[in-house]
């Protein structure tokens, strides 16, 4: 073996990060040097920033695109978009996502015959079995409009990918003038790329069902509850429709303002969910065997609670924690966001800046659940000033890890991202 005097240097130098063996036996690491002069240390150098969003990430981007050469494309349009002159503090905070956005307003391909096809073009994700057989449950129960089946019970409508089921879209453009984009129909506030709304309540907390996969490619792993109108807390209620709107009806009667009639709508409804999950063989357990094998690998709980999953190999690759705890996390986001000048916004942007430092390494090191789990905290955390570092922080780790749906889904949905339930790409 090479004597430490005879290793190449690493090109980070003392900063280096990296832990596996093989790389500290190839190359030399230097130690930080101290001060040579203890009595009168060298006051500690003041980094100069432009603007941090693009100084920050144009490195971010750099550093990776040197160990993505297949990527290199999409890490020169993302560096090319900052390059354009900044509008000032206040228009940052206050602009709509979709002023800077632009759609080619071309017509739709053709949607495939096959239903499940159609879906899947549009959504870019599989639908499971039971949102076919829930579908068909709500067809035994108005089989005019099964859509709205749930509506004079419990509140509740069908809306997403079950606009392709019910006819509801009718190929045109809707009411702006413009091509659905169905990767943001019905996508609320706090939805990241996992959760998929089918179902929509009331507009006042703007509660809805939908299902949450780690993975595009795979099915969901259950079925959850938001309220964007509180946040962005996901919390998981069943592994299929059937459990989570069941758990919905329960709820529901616990309601002590209720009337006798509605009592016992409810109460028949509970009866005809609990029937038919059981002919479909569908548990109606809000915390199934399948959810809890998978608790036993979430990674991070991230602040919508729900919590992501990477893969993480025997010699625990995948996953590393981020440096600085929720709360701390918090904390830093508040000062960025509540900055008054471009130059207060740049220094309480550093904190921030070291962890996306930390994450180019981790990315180095196939530890690509580091930079998703600030992605998703940063995007839950909702503020629009973080959203142009949102754009590059987690677009760029679903791709690292083939994640290619969710991808496109939070690029489209940071350019167009809005509150409220005015959320139909179709009407």
């Amino acid at each position: 073996m090479a004597s430490n005097d005879d290793k190449p240097s690493c090109k980070y130098g003392a900063t280096c990060y990296r832990k596996n063996k093989q790389h500290v036996q190839q190359f030399r690491h230097p130690k930080r040097k101290q001060n040579e002069d203890e009595d009168n240390p060298s006051p500690p150098k003041k980094i100069k920033h432009d603007d941090p969003k693009q100084t920050t990430m144009k490195k971010f981007l750099a550093n990776i695109s040197e160990k993505n050469d297949s990527d290199n494309e999409d890490v020169k349009n993302a560096t090319a978009s900052e390059e354009e002159d900044e509008p000032t503090l206040e228009e940052k905070d206050t602009e709509k996502s979709e002023s800077s956005a632009s759609e080619a307003d071309e017509e739709l391909p053709v949607s495939p015959a096959d239903i499940k096809d159609n879906i899947k073009q549009k959504f870019l994700v599989e639908m499971p079995d039971d949102f076919y057989e829930f579908w068909d449950f709500c067809k035994s129960l108005k089989s005019s409009k099964p859509e709205d089946a749930l509506l004079k019970s419990l509140g509740l409508q069908l809306v997403g990918p079950y606009d392709i089921l019910s006819g509801k879209y009718k190929r045109k453009k809707n009411r702006r003038g413009k091509w659905p984009n169905f990767l943001l129909h019905w996508r609320y506030y706090y939805d990241p790329p996992e959760f998929m709304t089918v179902i929509k309540g009331d507009d006042e907390k703007e509660f809805h069902l939908g299902y949450f996969r780690d993975d595009p490619e795979e099915m969901p792993e259950f079925v959850a509850a938001n309220s964007s109108g509180d946040g962005c807390t996901i919390t998981p209620k069943g592994d299929n429709l059937f459990a989570a709107v069941r758990w919905f009806a329960e709820e529901k009667l616990k309601n002590k303002q209720l009337k006798t009639e509605q009592k016992e709508d409810i109460k028949s409804f509970h009866k005809k969910i609990t029937g038919w999950a059981d002919k479909v063989n569908a548990s109606v357990e809000t915390k199934s065997k399948k959810m809890k094998a998978r608790d036993k690998k979430v990674n991070s709980r991230c602040f919508h609670g729900a919590g992501i999953v990477v893969p993480v190999d025997d010699n625990e690759v995948g996953y590393r924690e981020l440096p600085e705890t929720p709360a701390d996390l918090k904390k830093i986001f508040k000062k960025i966001v509540d900055s008054k000048t471009e130059e207060e916004r740049n220094t309480n942007f550093e904190p921030l800046e070291e962890i996306l430092t930390l994450i180019q390494f981790a990315n180095d090191e196939c530890d690509y659940g580091e930079g998703l789990e600030l992605g998703i905290d940063m995007f839950c955390y909702g503020a629009s000033v973080l959203h142009s570092t949102i754009s590059h922080c987690l677009p760029l780790s679903y791709m690292l890890l083939k994640r290619t749906a969710y991808k496109a889904i939070i690029e489209a949905h940071l350019k167009h991202r809005r509150k409220g339930t005015d959320l139909s790409e179709i009407d």
